[in-house]
């Protein structure tokens, strides 16, 4: 089945002449309409569209032919973007490509199908979404992870060769983890943000969701590099991420933070990350305790800067040039009243309500302010720590993925899922998880996600790294 295969292969097949585009998209159609129902990865699909592309597409691109899906907050032309809400699912087409997607394009792939998420992007599970449920392909009555989660279900359950998804607080990495699949946050500013539907603008970032650390190194290729549409793009060369794939780890100082490796840890996803240590360090990685000393303040931190970015970006929603405009109301004030409430969901009304809250007059300063200087700390922990390692390492989750509805009643339970992720958007650094082991867990083998973090801009080691261990597996 060509659904379940990789980017390398496929790339292999196709120069080879032993398969072709539209093959390809084909047999990834089939397993949507075979899996779709059951997983509910995709909230859409354009078959017709995908083969015109696919029977143009320039084979001799490095990804000359394969299909990619999309997280369904990033503009593709012609298509939907709903963000997982009403407030955009009923009228709103693209009309025009994101950054991400034009150097997608450029590279040759296809983007084909949109992805479930947690509306705006805002959660942890992908139950937040108000188009649909969907499923954990490990255990179907388990949660995939989020925000990302339809990303992450269509790459683990073969219903897409590789996603894109968005990463906030953890959104890529936790969903990989959750679903035994790789997924990368490259650094902020790496990937551009133009055409991303915005959350939180200083902490959002595109990567990569997919089978293989191969994969995500063959994607990152043609997702980075300057973009002059978005002021937040960084202006600098982009290396072959490929290049340090199989190179030894020998010699290499990876950092185990403290702070991360505490009591509350789930016992199997422990034991999988203390095997995994075992395995880096048999492979010539030197091993060496570290502290983030103020790891402590990074979901507090996170969720005053993430609901006051909300706050200000969602303003954008109001019934007036795009989405949702309520058809009973009968002033202005009441047209943004009424709109914002019938379409915005439960988890994106409390975050703007916290986040217009903590930027009011009297609270800008008591919560606002002293959350920035905060996140300086924590970015300060991390510079430290790479002054005595190359790489750091940790849980993904501290847990295997929850009940549908198990935490729905609990949203602090819910934020602390990405208590290992946050840190890392709010120092601005690359981060992957890949599998390393699952737990059994009544009677299903729940996938746990191993997290190595790097310097800023030193995703080729990150990268190298995680090659190395996958591949010593």
């Amino acid at each position: 089945m060509l659904a379940s295969s990789t980017i390398a292969a496929l790339r292999k097949g196709i120069t080879a002449g032993e398969i072709t585009p539209r093959d390809i998209v084909l047999d990834v159609a089939k397993s949507i309409e075979a899996g779709n129902a059951e997983i509910g990865a995709y909230l859409s699909w354009d078959v017709e569209a995908a083969l015109a592309e696919a029977d143009r597409a320039d084979i001799t691109k490095p990804l000359g032919g394969i299909p990619i899906a999309v997280k369904d907050n990033m503009n593709v032309t012609g298509q939907p973007c709903t963000c997982g809400s009403r407030i955009l699912a009923e009228n709103y087409t693209a009309p025009y490509d994101a950054g991400a997607i034009q150097k997608l394009r450029a590279g040759g792939a296809i983007p084909f199908g949109r992805l479930n998420m947690d509306e705006f992007a805002m959660g942890s599970s992908t139950e937040n979404s108000a188009l649909g449920v969907t499923r954990n392909p490990r255990d179907l009555s388990r949660v995939p992870g989020g925000s990302s989660g339809g990303s992450a279900a269509a790459v683990a359950g073969d219903l897409a060769i590789a996603a894109l998804g968005s990463d906030t607080g953890g959104s890529i990495r936790q969903p990989a983890a959750l679903c035994g699949c790789v997924g990368i946050k490259p650094t902020y500013g790496r990937v551009s943000r133009y055409g991303l539907v915005a959350f939180a603008s200083s902490l959002d970032q595109i990567g990569p969701v997919t089978k293989t650390v191969e994969d995500s190194a063959l994607l990152l290729n043609h997702l980075c590099g300057y973009d002059a549409h978005d002021s937040t793009s960084l202006n600098i060369e982009v290396p072959d991420f490929t290049a340090t794939l199989g190179q030894d780890i020998k010699g290499l100082r990876i950092g185990l933070p403290k702070e991360y490796y505490i009591d509350g840890i789930h016992a199997g996803v422990s034991a999988s990350v203390q095997a995994a240590i075992r395995q880096l360090e048999s492979l010539g990685a030197i091993i060496e305790e570290i502290s983030l000393p103020h790891t402590e303040l990074g979901v507090a931190t996170y969720y005053v800067l993430a609901p006051a970015e909300a706050s200000a970006n969602l303003a954008r929603f109001d019934g007036v040039r795009y989405g949702h405009r309520s058809s009973s109301a009968g002033d202005l004030m009441e047209q943004y009243t009424k709109s914002r409430s019938e379409g915005f969901g439960p988890e994106v009304k409390r975050r703007i309500l916290l986040g217009t809250y903590m930027l009011s007059s009297g609270y800008y300063d008591a919560y606002y302010i002293r959350a920035q200087k905060a996140r300086t700390l924590i970015r300060n922990d991390f510079t430290e720590a790479f002054k005595k390692v190359d790489v750091i390492l940790s849980p993904t989750s501290p847990t295997p993925a929850h009940k549908l509805g198990e935490l729905k009643d609990n949203p602090l339970a819910a934020y602390l899922e990405d208590v290992f992720t946050i840190p890392v958007n709010l120092a601005g650094l690359p981060g992957i998880s890949l599998p390393c082991g699952t737990v059994d867990v009544e009677g299903r083998a729940l996938p746990v996600g191993l997290q190595i973090v790097g310097k800023a801009l030193d995703e080729a080691t990150v990268l190298r790294v995680a090659h190395a261990y996958e591949q010593s597996r």
